[in-house]
């Protein structure tokens, strides 16, 4: 059984998550920001494991909009469309709490998992993490 649970803190789950994906899989030395202290944070459970998490927050910049990263899924448990699970309730605690819009800066190599979900593409590509991203939006 596939739950959620969202908090408006960083979980041990949730820092375990990104670990494992950005720190160990893709190297990625600044995993772990100042936004962490003000996102919510999303943790996706298989039965009692946690197996995925991403945070959200309200974008200061743009009405109504939140901004979502940090998506991540075990590496066990991907291709089983979880990543379209746990967008999607990002996509509904933003709704819940008012927002319109979603913006994201997505790896380049996933643009096409975002523009399957609605999101499109705006800017020029760039690099963060040694590793290009493309700015992305939804209207929700």
């Amino acid at each position: 059984m596939i739950n959620f649970k969202t908090t408006n803190f960083l979980s041990d789950e949730a820092k375990t998550i990104r670990e494992e994906v950005f720190v160990q899989e893709q190297k990625f030395v600044n995993e772990f920001d100042e936004i962490d202290n003000k996102a919510y944070h999303i943790v996706m459970y298989k039965d009692d494991t946690p197996i995925a998490c991403c945070r959200f927050y309200k974008n200061d910049k743009i009405k109504d909009n939140y901004a979502a990263g940090r998506i991540a899924v075990r590496k066990e448990y991907r291709g089983k469309h979880l990543g379209k699970a746990i967008l999607d309730e990002i996509e509904n605690e933003v709704k819940r709490l008012g927002g319109t819009s979603i913006s994201l800066s997505a790896q380049l190599r996933v643009k096409k998992f975002y523009e399957l979900s609605g999101y499109q593409a705006s800017g020029d590509i760039y690099f963060d993490e040694y590793c290009e991203h493309i700015h992305m939006e939804k209207i929700l």
